[in-house]
C-alpha cells in the first residue's frame, strides 16, 4: 500500500492560474482509508468542511501552522548552517570558476526558513540571489510576507522551481526528496543539468532502520498539529535509499554526485537528514579543500552515467501540502505508483511536473 501523507492530499491549485480548486473530504477519507491509514481519516475526519469539501480557510491556517512548526524544527536541526557548510565552498569555487549571476533557488521552500537564515546571515556573500520557489501559493505569501517583516532581499515565487526564468547555480531543497516516488527522481535531478546551473545541495531524511521510530519520537515531543506528527512519520516511511538517491542524482550527467555525512553525525540515529550533492567536476576539488577534513563525509562519488529524462509538464491540478509537493504516492525505498485521473496532474516537490495518465 502506499504511504500517503495528508498535506499532499487536502490542497488544490490550478496549475496555469494559481486558482484554487475545491477538495472533497470523501475523497481524501477514501483515499486515505484505501491505504489502510486509520489515523490519518480520523485526522481529516475532524477537519471543517462545507458542502462536502474542505474549509479552504481553515485549509491554509492549518498549512502555515504546520509549517512554522516544521521551521522550529528545522531551527533545532541547524538546517541553515548545515545548507551553509556545503554552499560557501560551493560558491567560493564557482565565483573563482567564473560562474554568475550567482542565484541560488531553494525548491519547495515552504515558508522560506532556509532561504530567509541565509539572507539573514550574509554568510554566502552580498553579490548572491536567493529565490524560494514552492506551488503553494500560500506559503509563498507567508514566507513573502516574514522575510518583509525581517527586512531582508531573499524573494519568493509560486512557481515551477526548474521552470524559472533564470537558471539557478544552486538548486537547494529541504524535506522534498521523499515526496517524489523513486521513478520520478531522475527527471527531478536531469532537469537541473542546465547550463549556468553549477550544482545542487538537497537534504532529505536518511533512510535507516529508525528512522521512523525516530520521526515517531521526534515529531510527537516537537509538534503540536495531529497533522504534523502523522506526516513527520510517513515522510521517514517513504524515504529514499543511498543507492536509489545516487542512482537517480546520476542522470544529471554533467554532475559529480555524492552523499554527505559529517563524521560526527556518523552514527544512524543521528544522521536524521542527510543530503545528496551534484556539483560540475571543476569545483569538486573546492568543495573538497573547503570541508577540509570533514571531506571525509563524501561519498559514492559518480556522475558519468546517463538515464532520465526531463520532467514533462502539462495541465491539470497542483495537490500541494508541506512544502507544496504534490507527490503523495508513496514509493519508500523503491518504486511509487502515481494514482490519479486522467489529464491530472500532481507537481512534484516545488518543481516537478508529473503527467500521471489515465
Amino acid at each position: 500500500m502506499p504511504v500517503l501523507e495528508i498535506s499532499d492530499l487536502i490542497g488544490a491549485w490550478d496549475p496555469a492560474t494559481g486558482a484554487r480548486l475545491p477538495v472533497g473530504k470523501d475523497e481524501v477519507v477514501a483515499r486515505l482509508r484505501a491505504a489502510g491509514d486509520r489515523r490519518a481519516v480520523r485526522i481529516v475526519e475532524r477537519m471543517p468542511a462545507s458542502g462536502g469539501f474542505l474549509d479552504p480557510e481553515a485549509v491554509d491556517r492549518l498549512f502555515v501552522r504546520v509549517h512554522t512548526e516544521l521551521q522550529r524544527l528545522g531551527e533545532e536541526m541547524r538546517m541553515a548552517q548545515r545548507f551553509a557548510e556545503l554552499l560557501r565552498p560551493l560558491v567560493a569555487a564557482a565565483r573563482r570558476a567564473g560562474f554568475g549571476p550567482l542565484r541560488i533557488v531553494d525548491v519547495g521552500c515552504g515558508i522560506g526558513p532556509v532561504t530567509r537564515s541565509l539572507a539573514a546571515s550574509g554568510t554566502l556573500g552580498g553579490d548572491i540571489e536567493l529565490i524560494g520557489a514552492d506551488l503553494n501559493p500560500v506559503l509563498v505569501a507567508e514566507a513573502t510576507r516574514l522575510a518583509e517583516d525581517e527586512g531582508l532581499t531573499c524573494r519568493f515565487v509560486r512557481r515551477d522551481a526548474l521552470a524559472l526564468d533564470e537558471p539557478a547555480t544552486f538548486y537547494i531543497s529541504s524535506g522534498v526528496l521523499h515526496h517524489l516516488p523513486a521513478a520520478s527522481l531522475p527527471g527531478f535531478f536531469h532537469a537541473q543539468d542546465r547550463p549556468g546551473t553549477a550544482g545542487f545541495v538537497h537534504y532529505d531524511i536518511a533512510a535507516t532502520r529508525l528512522a521512523p521510530l525516530g520521526a515517531w519520537v521526534f515529531h510527537r515531543a516537537r509538534m503540536r498539529e495531529p497533522l504534523g506528527r502523522h506526516d513527520g512519520v510517513a515522510s521517514a516511511r517513504r524515504a529514499h535509499g543511498d543507492a536509489v538517491l545516487l542512482d537517480a542524482a546520476s542522470s544529471a550527467e554533467g554532475m559529480r554526485v555524492f552523499l554527505f555525512t559529517p563524521p560526527r553525525h556518523a552514527n544512524p540515529c543521528c544522521a536524521t537528514m542527510r543530503p545528496v550533492i551534484g556539483v560540475r567536476p571543476e569545483l569538486a576539488e573546492g568543495l573538497r579543500r573547503g570541508l577540509g577534513r570533514r571531506a571525509r563525509g563524501l561519498t559514492g562519488a559518480g556522475g558519468a552515467r546517463g538515464g532520465g529524462g526531463g520532467a514533462p509538464g502539462g495541465p491539470g491540478v497542483i495537490r500541494g501540502g508541506v512544502g507544496g509537493v504534490g507527490e503523495g504516492t508513496g514509493g519508500g525505498r523503491g518504486g511509487g505508483d502515481v494514482r490519479e485521473g486522467p489529464g491530472c496532474v500532481r507537481r512534484g516537490a516545488g518543481g516537478v511536473r508529473e503527467e500521471t495518465g489515465g
